[in-house]
């Protein structure tokens, strides 16, 4: 590995219980692709990541693979079993890790492109996240209860997109110091940011959705069509 190389961590451990499919979100086909092969499309297009570490389900190992040969995915893949949670299959992966940079995202964002990773990789930053401004009114509440404890300034928030850029060793140092206070985080900017790490956001295009949901399934296929429509 180059000493100005990037690792992409490709996260796809989860099996997708609220999308309402019987098997993993990320084999489901989307405009007829496996969810999962539209990240492994636009990391093959990006020349500075040089390798890609993705994790896996019990017992999907063989359909990963297969999802990786059938998309002739030239660049190295470190395959890796996920961990009980999403913050301890990163630990896992990152233990694989030999580039100076490391990027995060998850499989099941399929609209990312090429340009996002490169806007992160092209970014200054040495820890960075994108983001989106949240367009709507939040609140915190004690949900024990169902009361709306206070309030919170819109423009002093963002919803946390992926991907995500990282110094690898400020990220196992995050992760060690997550370790050391029995910490578990869903993402990974807000835990380096807590470990003492300067972390910054840059915005990020609104389609780049996670699908979660059988709504963001529908979506997703929906915006598929009006694409496909335009290029007839």
């Amino acid at each position: 590995m180059s000493s100005q190389g990037i690792t992409a961590i490709l996260l796809n451990g989860g099996f997708g219980t609220r999308s309402g499919a019987n098997k993993p979100k990320q084999f489901l086909n989307l405009n007829g692709i496996p969810i999962l092969a539209y990240n492994l499309l636009a990391m093959q297009k990006v020349e500075a990541i040089e390798m890609i570490i993705i994790n896996y389900p019990d017992g999907s190992l063989d359909k990963v693979r297969e999802i990786v040969t059938d998309y002739a995915i030239t660049k190295p893949v470190q395959f890796v079993e996920a961990g009980d949670t999403r913050h301890a299959s990163v630990a896992l992966m990152l233990e694989h890790v030999t580039t100076p940079r490391v990027i995060i995202n998850e499989a099941a964002r399929p609209f990312v492109s090429p340009e996002d990773f490169q806007l992160l990789i092209d970014c200054p930053a040495k820890n960075v996240s994108l983001t989106l401004p949240i367009p709507f009114t939040v609140a915190p509440v004690e949900p024990t209860t169902g009361k709306i404890t206070g309030s919170l300034e819109r423009d002093k928030l963002r919803n946390i997109q992926l991907p995500q850029k990282f110094e690898t060793e400020d990220l196992r140092a995050a992760h060690e110091h997550a370790k050391k206070n029995s910490i578990v985080f869903t993402e990974d900017a807000t835990l380096v940011a807590v470990a003492g790490f300067e972390v910054e956001f840059i915005n990020g295009p609104e389609t780049n959705f996670k699908i979660t949901t059988p709504f963001d399934l529908k979506l997703a296929n929906y915006m598929f069509r009006k694409e496909n429509d335009r290029d007839e």
